[in-house]
């Protein structure tokens, strides 16, 4: 059984930052331990740079309470192995260790991404939210191909019907970054006219993002900021379609207890620890056990300021937020993988045919690997109903079956399961 009070003394005492990735202790998982000076944010960074790394985390123990952050991680990439890549290690221990800031060396994950330092100047980063509708993604990216814009990689998230989506653009001639002040504005004004909807009361927002950013972070901070978390809720987690999260005030040590009971996935961490950060509360401890197909998260919590979470009103607005954290990642819909020669225009052409053959895209994640485009995308019908696979085929037919890849099939034409997965 692994000690965190022996591995907290064993570096405190000596002052060091320190990362040790441990082999030995179990069969079914290796330890990721962390041992650190303590500052706000840094538990997010330590779980962003693991999940980029398509590692999962099983169990999780972290303590923060005072100078020092200390916290284990039982993980296994998602193929099911430990950590035995040196390659893998290196990085952690080169993101988070001593060197912490040094230019890391890029590596490939077990799900064949590449993960490393990017330049900031590679491309323009453009961030827009809206009210969702079917042909979406398809005008948008028709707008930026006509203006001899090329999509380097995309992200696309829909929530409580709303959208947000960060693009990544270089001008078509020079595969260069677009700098001109007159022609982003251009880009601006026709994004923008095309996310506006007929009832969009809540408005539309577009912008250049400024500097290299976390995509899925941004998405986070986009959808929160536009308020999806006010929505219903469409999530299919649990019996009544959403985690179950309670707030308990823990009186004699001055935390609030957040407990979350949901189904276990991906970059469960992840999204959790993104939102409690972003909005201003700092964890203390907490405690993560995912069994079987479901996780338990236990988080012990103060805002910046040293509150607790005193009123019901703040209370509901976090369990609001944590629970659209959760969801926003939950892909409902038929999933499509697609891997061709990247082109200028590929984007467009391809969400054309989606929108000419009644399909709405509910989350996508575009990138280029080298010269090859790998797009994921899930769809539904205009309604959000399963998809009929006689388009699906169809579609196929025109674009090239070795092209378009159906995955998670339904076993009913009626319907098909949710896809948690990250595997892209």
């Amino acid at each position: 059984m692994f000690n965190l009070e022996k591995f907290s003394g064993m570096f405190a005492k000596k002052g060091l930052e320190r990362v040790c990735i441990d082999n030995d202790t179990y069969d079914d998982c290796s330890l990721v331990m962390v041992d650190s000076a303590n500052r706000h944010g840094i538990l997010l960074e330590v779980v962003q740079v693991l999940t980029d790394l398509d590692l999962v985390i099983s169990k999780a123990y972290i303590s923060s309470d005072g100078g020092w952050f200390m916290d284990v991680f039982h993980v296994t990439d998602q193929l099911g192995n430990k950590l035995t890549d040196q390659r893998i290690i290196d990085y952690i221990q080169q993101a988070l260790g001593a060197k912490r800031g040094a230019s890391a060396t890029e590596v490939r994950t077990c799900l064949g991404r590449t993960v490393g330092v990017q330049s900031i100047g590679e491309h323009t980063a453009i961030e827009m939210t809206g009210t969702d509708r079917p042909g979406l993604l398809s005008e948008i990216s028709a707008v930026l191909t006509n203006l001899n814009c090329n999509v380097v990689a995309a992200e696309v998230w829909t929530h409580n019907m709303r959208v947000a989506c960060v693009v990544y653009i270089t001008d078509e001639l020079t595969s260069r970054p677009i700098e001109e002040p007159d022609r982003l504005a251009a880009i601006k004004e026709q994004l923008s006219n095309v996310l506006k909807g007929t009832d969009d009361r809540r408005g539309v927002k577009t912008d250049f993002s400024m500097g290299l950013t976390h995509t899925e972070r941004r998405l986070h901070q986009m959808m929160f900021a536009d308020r999806d978390y006010e929505g219903p809720g469409t999530s299919s987690l649990g019996e009544d379609g959403r985690p179950i999260i309670t707030i308990e005030n823990c009186s004699e040590k001055g935390y609030s207890v957040v407990t979350i009971h949901s189904k276990d996935r991906p970059k469960l961490l992840f999204d959790t620890v993104c939102t409690l950060t972003d909005m201003q509360y700092v964890v203390f401890h907490a405690s993560i056990n995912s069994s079987g197909a479901f996780a338990l998260q236990e988080y012990y919590i103060r805002h910046m300021d040293g509150c607790t979470l005193d009123t019901d009103g703040e209370k509901q607005r976090v369990i609001k937020c944590l629970e659209a954290a959760i969801e926003r990642r939950v892909s409902e819909g038929l999933r499509l993988e697609l891997c061709t020669g990247d082109r200028v225009g590929l984007l467009s052409d391809i969400t054309r045919i989606f929108r000419e053959n009644g399909l709405s895209v509910t989350r996508a994640d575009v990138t280029t690997r080298g010269d090859k485009a790998v797009n994921v995308f899930y769809v539904t019908d205009t309604s959000g109903n399963p998809v009929d696979m006689k388009i699906v085929e169809a579609m196929r037919k025109e674009i090239g079956h070795t092209i378009l890849q159906v995955k998670n099939v339904p076993s009913s034409p009626k319907s098909y399961p949710i896809d948690t997965s990250e595997k892209s």
